[in-house]
């Protein structure tokens, strides 16, 4: 409203001063007057140009007392400029910043879209491989450098073999259905030619559906290590001695096989599962029966040296302190 009202102001403004500049200009050149020796029409002339000139003025100067950003554009024009030229240079790193989170945005959506294609695919097919699975676990202690590339044939070899038969059962396993990224094989044969003794697990990349194509994998390159002594005690359980429970011993029994699970991974092993002896376990009950103490310390023992890839074999033992009769 401000600006209707301005431009309104001016023209009356213009036609009132412009009236009066023509009006003095007549009666000057009726009076013939002359300023500054000169001739009457000249002086007419001098007197409609000054009075068009402070026409100028006074609407110049009416706007820059109205309008602030008239003023700024007049007077501060240049320090603009270098003020908005520093605001574009502060906010370059700013937009690296938005650029990279963008990326990163993106990237998380594209993987969420694999999340949902993966779980659209287990609910719609049968997983008989899952991510992350092993396909074959091999121990070697290559002693000539030559034979790094048939070392790893072979290996590929027995894990694509082990691939087909749990995707394709039934079929001829006579193609290659394995693939591993070229960059994954040259760091294997770079890591396991240095005639140490390595474990090499061969993992599924992702979940694979019975009757797919390709299964995409990576080797997991491990130092053999061992993870367990002949006769070491592993884990051990301390519980009360119930006879009359049996399901009470049974619990005791698959929470100590879990601890020694738990422990052997943390250690390295690769084993999935532990394997215990059999007759450890069924003399267990008649070996409570004769104990006279009521807390019993059970104890999973390795029957066997056990490394990296090979698999834990455990008896089943009562510590030796609680066939003593209690005190009390």
């Amino acid at each position: 409203m401000t600006g209707w009202l301005l431009i309104i102001f001016l023209l009356i403004l213009g036609g009132v001063l412009s009236t009066l500049g023509d009006f003095l200009g007549t009666r000057i050149g009726k009076a013939r007057l002359s300023i500054f020796k000169l001739r009457p029409r000249r002086t007419a002339v001098l007197i409609t140009i000054l009075t068009g000139s402070f026409i100028s003025s006074i609407s110049l100067l009416l706007m820059l007392l109205v309008d602030s950003q008239l003023r700024d554009g007049l007077f501060r024009l240049n320090d603009i400029q270098a003020e908005l030229k520093q605001s574009r240079l502060s906010l370059l790193p700013l937009k690296k910043q938005s650029e990279v989170l963008e990326l990163r945005i993106k990237k998380r959506e594209e993987d969420l879209m694999q999340l949902e294609k993966d779980l659209f695919a287990l609910r719609k097919g049968e997983v008989v491989i899952t991510s992350g699975q092993s396909l074959g676990t091999f121990t070697l202690q290559l002693e000539d450098n030559s034979n790094v590339k048939e070392e790893i044939e072979r290996i590929f070899s027995i894990a694509n073999l082990n691939a087909f038969l749990r995707v394709k059962p039934g079929e001829a396993p006579n193609r290659k259905i394995l693939l591993v990224r070229k960059d994954h094989v040259e760091q294997m044969q770079s890591i396991i030619s240095d005639r140490r003794k390595w474990v090499i697990n061969m993992r599924s990349a992702g979940n694979v559906l019975l009757g797919e194509n390709y299964v995409y994998a990576f080797p997991e390159v491990l130092l053999n290590k061992n993870i367990v002594a002949k006769n070491e005690v592993i884990a051990s359980n301390s519980f009360k001695n119930f006879e009359s429970k049996p399901e009470y011993l049974n619990n005791q029994i698959k929470l100590l096989l879990a601890s020694t699970l738990a422990e052997v991974k943390r250690r390295g092993s690769l084993v999935s599962e532990i394997q215990v002896d059999t007759k450890s376990i069924n003399s267990l009950p008649l070996k409570l029966r004769k104990i006279n103490s009521k807390n019993i310390n059970l104890q999973a023992v390795s029957i066997n040296k056990s490394d990296t890839a090979e698999k834990i074999l455990v008896a089943l033992e009562i510590a030796k302190n609680v066939f003593q009769s209690d005190p009390t």
